[in-house]
């Protein structure tokens, strides 16, 4: 067993941070209430999950539902598929704006105003702040 300090230590994960997963639910000591937290070796699993989950976007309720009472993956597969679909449609929606902008970069027209991909481009950027504020995905096509 470890006391906090410890894991702190070891995984770089501040013992504040530590506190605030075991009163979220996401890992659980090894002690009684009140005295000093000591983990097991497993916490480390545990709290790889968890970054894990918060790299892909996961929020920490999100990931403490896929975790069981004794800190083992219970994995919602229909979750991570739509997390993932999210990611997807992110990562298309970010190369066509890159796109866009690179041949703004080195557009040949005379002015901006005048470049239909760019005309393109800001057209989708306004749909997708619209969109934002209204709570929805931007669909616009950007590619040129």
């Amino acid at each position: 067993m470890m006391d906090i300090a410890e894991v702190a230590r070891r995984t770089g994960v501040p013992a504040s941070t530590l506190r605030y997963y075991e009163k979220k639910g996401l890992i659980a000591p090894l002690t009684e209430p009140g005295a000093r937290r000591r983990f097991a070796p497993q916490v480390f699993e545990q709290l790889a999950l968890i970054a894990l989950g918060q790299a892909g976007g996961l929020s920490l309720d999100e990931i403490q539902a896929m975790l069981s009472p004794g800190g083992q993956p219970n994995i919602d597969r229909r979750a991570l598929a739509a997390k993932a679909d999210e990611i997807d449609a992110t990562i298309a929606q970010l190369r066509a704006m890159s796109r866009g902008l690179r041949h703004a970069a080195k557009c040949p027209a005379p002015s901006h105003a005048q470049c239909p991909t760019f005309q393109r481009l800001l057209k989708a950027a306004a749909a997708g702040a619209l969109s934002r504020q209204r709570g929805r995905r931007p669909g616009a096509d950007l590619s040129g």
